[in-house]
């Protein structure tokens, strides 16, 4: 669900609809408390109110930010974990400049073919959430063909042999942990805290009575677009190839990687 709302609409039009409608259950069910419980206008349990909401909002407030600073924290080792990988993908292409012509070409094809798997058909896939190491694996196996298939000549050839061999490897490591990174979630036990501990905050704010209905409505909403809020940047953060927050595969195609571009 949270995948479909984030690969179809945009990050500002999941805040309209989620703070908005958070927005429009506190005032609805405010409205609707006053009217229910008259008394409730005269602060009377106030005092309790504010106790109950003092306590349950630290402990989410806790609970929220440890979540959120765990899922930025994720954003930005997938993002390193992908510049990594294009970074050592175009080091084994540097390297293989200092082979003879026709392995030089072969290392470059493979890289080509590589490159435009991860982003034409791997990519798309882990933005809807079902990443395949099988999208890729051929590429791969293209790649270590390609050096294996060139038996270096010369104490410079070897040297830079080994560094594409180290690099190539790298990109496998890399490769793995992309598409792991793709597979993962918050837990339903923090899915379960998160959500559902606003949905047990919220209500408890129509319990506190202020004379003037506008102050009254003017504090619930605040409360419910904070909420709201919180709640849409732990959606765009939960995954981090999907939505206009994710992960991009331009690394893919810039420095060394961009010569296998420009025909398109």
């Amino acid at each position: 669900m949270i995948l479909w709302l984030l690969n179809t609409f945009s990050t500002f039009t999941l805040g309209v609809l989620l703070v908005g409608g958070f927005v429009a259950l506190a005032v609805g069910g405010s409205l609707a408390a006053r009217r229910r419980f008259p008394h409730l206008a005269g602060g009377e349990h106030n005092e309790m109110v504010g106790v109950a909401l003092g306590m349950f909002g630290a402990i989410y407030g806790i609970i929220l930010a440890f979540v959120v600073v765990t899922l930025w924290t994720q954003l930005e080792n997938t993002q390193t974990v992908v510049a990594t990988e294009a970074t050592d993908l175009a080091l084994v292409v540097r390297s293989a400049e200092a082979f003879p012509p026709a392995e030089r070409a072969r290392v470059e094809r493979a890289v080509g073919d590589y490159v435009h798997a991860v982003v034409e058909v791997q990519w798309p896939m882990m933005r809807d959430g079902r990443p395949s190491y099988e999208a890729t694996s051929e590429q791969t196996h293209e790649l270590y063909q390609a050096l294996q298939a060139y038996e270096p000549a010369g104490a410079r050839s070897q040297t830079f042999y080994e560094e594409a061999a180290g690099r190539l490897n790298d990109v496998a490591a890399q490769r793995r942990a992309r598409i792991t990174m793709a597979e993962t979630s918050l837990p339903v036990l923090l899915q379960v805290l998160v959500y559902g501990g606003a949905l047990v905050i919220l209500p408890l704010t129509f319990l506190f009575g202020l004379r003037s209905l506008k102050m009254q409505l003017l504090f619930v909403s605040a409360v419910a677009g904070l909420i709201g809020f919180s709640l849409l940047l732990v959606m765009a953060l939960d995954r981090p190839f999907a939505g206009d927050l994710s992960v991009t595969p331009a690394p893919y195609k810039e420095a060394a990687l961009a010569q296998f571009w420009r025909a398109g």
